[in-house]
């Protein structure tokens, strides 16, 4: 875990699958990738813990880490981009993430109750978000939480498991979600977003000489 720690925080940006540049991920790296206890996927949560990474979908909508040293210009970047199709979705996709925020952390299950996404929810508070707001019993919070991340404005915070009678987790673990301000603080920058961009380009050509120069421009999105 340690090395993998160290391999993610030095390269700044690391994909946790497969990506657009071939080789240059964790699972593409690891031999015992998925494991009862002692593997990168295990590793995650832990990880998190440790403050150093912040960890989501932000590589081709796929899961990895990117360094607390980047993350400003990461996120300066793809907050200047909008990955809703249209106005509606995107007035969702603000619903959600002030739930998510004025929540602090939360998993799925409690954001679907909290919006109103789910069945026999119960009364509505007086604080809810979307009182006003039609939703549908029907809408995936997958799509929603995924733009969220690849847009820089959501992060995974943590992984809850389930227990068995022996006191063991199990399963594989529903992520609590929040906010980069939420567990690392004020995270802006001086620099445009073309400035970050062109910042993290250049880092990720120096560190990935192997890769053309659109396959980065993908992996950045």
């Amino acid at each position: 875990m340690i090395d993998l720690e160290e391999r993610a925080a030095e390269a700044g940006f690391l994909p946790m699958f497969q990506s657009c540049v071939p080789g240059y991920s964790v699972y593409e790296n690891t031999l015992r990738f998925w494991s009862d206890d002692d593997g990168p996927w295990e590793w995650k949560g832990p990880i998190i813990r440790e403050g150093h990474l912040a960890y989501g979908k932000f590589f081709q909508r796929k899961a990895g880490y990117v360094s607390l040293e980047w993350l400003p210009d990461f996120l300066n970047y793809r907050r200047s981009k909008r990955l809703a199709p249209n106005e509606d979705l995107a007035a969702l996709d603000e619903v959600v993430l002030q739930a998510i925020q004025s929540e602090g952390r939360v998993g799925i299950k409690e954001l679907r109750q909290l919006l109103g996404f789910a069945k026999g929810r119960g009364k509505r508070r007086p604080q809810d978000l979307v009182d006003d707001y039609h939703v549908d019993d029907k809408i995936s919070l997958d799509p929603i939480l995924t733009r969220l991340q690849m847009e820089g404005r959501v992060c995974i915070a943590d992984f809850t498991y389930n227990v068995d009678r022996r006191g063991n987790q199990y399963g594989w673990g529903e992520a609590l979600y929040s906010t980069p301000e939420t567990l690392y603080g004020n995270l802006r920058v001086t620099a445009t977003p073309e400035e970050s961009y062109a910042r993290m380009l250049a880092h990720l050509c120096k560190l990935l000489p192997m890769a053309s120069d659109t396959q980065i421009r993908k992996l950045l999105g």
